[in-house]
């Protein structure tokens, strides 16, 4: 055994580790997909990755290597390790940190090839052509989706509960009017939990007679129409403030603030089907709204059309067809090809 070949073996090593770390990755942000084609996708490329992982692993032994036992563990750990702490990051940096795995595949991929060829393996040559190809492909996917959430989505991967509050967090200190509307949010949740504590109330009563049960089943009723109707008030009066304070920081020449209200907006799904880019929207079927979806060329009317889709009718061809359009814009803008 040549020191080219011991050195070879050992990076081969180091890519299965990662590869098993991609592969748990991948199988993780398919539950992030914002469309079956992204589902679909993503389930493809771990199953890809899977592939990579045997033909790695084959070409270990090939160069007198021992089956591997442990290392295929350990990137399994580290994958449910780089999950569970970016659950606490934002969309951004947790696509940042896949990126750079994928950066360290691709690179370490071009690396095998160099040693393979200074050794004459030309089976590791070919296996690391198509590592290479594969990684350079995935590192063009994260790159287009880092660009697509930097134009404001929408993201063909969707943030995590925890991520969602994560990005909030970022920017509530300049907007604290995402508190506001939290705090409305809290207040409705609260409203519509009366009817369900008073059916607790009554598994109670029931025990201690009939005619206390029936009473109780009466205010329960009258808890139920009066939480709805307080409810139904309080989204109402929230959606028209949050309208009425954007519309006051564009006259007042507070774009930033402005902007900052409008997104709120949307993720609350209160955009009115007027704010839209595409006229009649309400009217168009399928198709036609695809269409006309494909001719939008900024950012923001893309995200405004998926927002309101997504609040009302949320048919996937739409929201596919305009993620669609904004990956286009996003490869634009990053030079990916």
């Amino acid at each position: 055994m040549t020191a080219s070949t011991s050195g070879l073996r050992q990076q081969l090593r180091v890519l299965l580790t990662l590869t098993n770390t991609e592969i748990a990755v991948a199988t993780t942000r398919t539950a992030q997909a914002r469309t079956e084609a992204v589902r679909d996708e993503l389930t493809k490329n771990a199953e890809n990755a899977r592939t990579r992982a045997l033909a790695i692993d084959e070409a270990i032994r090939a160069l007198g290597g021992l089956p591997e036992l442990v290392r295929p563990l350990i990137g399994r750990t580290a994958a449910l390790g780089k999950t569970f702490i970016e659950q606490a990051q934002p969309l951004d940096e947790a696509l940042l940190g896949d990126l750079a795995l994928e950066h360290q595949l691709l690179d370490r991929s071009r690396y095998v090839k160099a040693l393979a060829t200074a050794d004459g393996h030309a089976d590791v040559v070919e296996l690391a052509d198509r590592l290479i190809t594969a990684h350079t492909a995935t590192v063009e996917w994260l790159t287009t989706v880092l660009a697509e959430e930097a134009l404001g989505g929408p993201v063909a991967l969707r943030r995590t509960p925890v991520q969602w509050i994560s990005g909030v967090a970022a920017r509530a200190a300049t907007v604290p009017s995402v508190v506001v509307a939290h705090g409305a949010d809290r207040v409705i949740d609260t409203a519509r939990q009366v009817p369900t504590l008073l059916t607790g109330w009554r598994k109670q009563a029931e025990d201690a007679g009939d005619t206390a049960a029936k009473t109780l089943t009466e205010w329960r009723k009258q808890a139920e129409d009066a939480g709805d109707t307080a409810a139904k008030t309080l989204v109402a009066g929230r959606d028209a403030a949050l309208e009425a304070a954007e519309t006051a920081a564009r006259d007042s020449g507070a774009p930033g603030l402005a902007d900052s209200l409008h997104d709120i907006r949307e993720s609350t799904g209160t955009v009115a089907a007027e704010d839209l880019p595409i006229a009649d929207y309400d009217t168009l079927n399928v198709s036609s709204a695809v269409a006309a979806v494909k001719e939008l060329e900024q950012p923001a009317d893309i995200r405004l059309v998926v927002s309101y889709e997504e609040a009302h009718k949320n048919r996937s061809g739409i929201i596919s067809a305009a993620q669609t359009q904004l990956a286009a814009i996003a490869k634009d803008i990053v030079g990916v090809n």
